[in-house]
């Protein structure tokens, strides 16, 4: 038990950090796609010192880095999507929507291992459509910050599915560093497409970037390679149902960091607890009735 247990602690540790990166990104003061691009500059750097330090090597074969920099391009845009989100809308409509990331993922990866979709799988979906309905129904106003929070979910779906075929074969920070530095990248290449590049803004305030540095290194650096090397030790019931805590952690911390901004209707409410508690009551269904779960 005494080996074990940190196991635990470490989980829901990153759990409570990555329930804070929402509220983080509505006290940042700047556009999705520049904040994202800043939060992975600061934790491929983040890496990269910390995995030099401890003499950790990035030597893989060159079609694994392929692989992990189309990952990155994923992560980079679910996190944009996050952001962008949350700036259109609010932290507890982007988190109540996020909760769907388990129904996602429940279709993509037996899609990606050409499985059969279970029945259970089908029942919770339909349970979380009914959920996002009353979301939709009664918060009309923020539509659009719903419809990015869902794409984010989606896309954390993809490149959750995409992770877990190289968790197992590479060490957390080699993973963490080249999905940080792809993600850069590509924001980077996007933005001189779009010609944004020079639009960056270089003089940050001081809270903008302390909080920054605390997106970056804790919240995305420590909590991502933490939560990768976790896939390794413990099961993925017990990665998914700590995980879904992060939309409960978040919507209670904005709702007395942020006072009447997060105040939703009952219905909001209402939905959210059935989305949340249908991605809790799923794991523990699958593990009941199939082995495989």
């Amino acid at each position: 038990m005494s080996i074990v247990l940190p196991r635990y602690v470490k989980l829901h540790i990153v759990v409570l950090i990555l329930g804070f990166t929402a509220i983080l990104g509505k006290l940042i003061q700047l556009p999705a796609v520049e904040l994202v691009w800043y939060r992975m500059l600061i934790a491929f750097i983040s890496i990269f010192i910390y995995s030099k330090i401890n003499k950790i090597s990035f030597r893989i074969p060159l079609k694994e880095i392929f692989k992990m920099f189309g990952i990155g391009v994923v992560v980079a845009a679910h996190w944009i999507c996050f952001f962008h989100a949350i700036k259109v809308s609010n932290v507890s409509v982007t988190l109540g929507c996020i909760a769907t990331t388990t129904l996602f993922t429940s279709f993509l990866e037996p899609l990606s291992q050409h499985k059969k979709i279970h029945w259970l799988e089908v029942f919770i979906g339909l349970i979380i459509i009914a959920g996002l309905y009353m979301i939709f129904q009664f918060e009309t106003r923020y539509a659009l910050g719903i419809f990015f929070a869902l794409t984010c979910a989606l896309l954390a779906a993809v490149f959750n599915v995409l992770n877990k075929n190289i968790t197992n074969r590479y060490d957390g920070h080699v993973i963490g560093f080249y999905e940080m530095l792809s993600g850069f990248i590509s924001i980077c290449i996007y933005m001189l497409c779009t010609e944004n590049i020079n639009e960056i803004n270089l003089h940050l305030s001081i809270s903008d970037l302390i909080y920054l540095m605390l997106l970056g290194s804790v919240c995305t650096a420590y909590a991502y390679v933490v939560t990768i090397d976790l896939m390794k030790k413990l099961s993925a019931y017990i990665i998914i149902l700590s995980i879904n805590l992060e939309p409960v952690y978040g919507i209670l911390a904005a709702y007395f960091i942020f006072g009447s901004t997060e105040y939703m209707t009952l219905g909001f409410y209402a939905g959210t607890l059935l989305i949340t508690a249908s991605v809790f009551v799923y794991p523990v269904l699958k593990r009941r009735y199939f082995s495989e779960g």
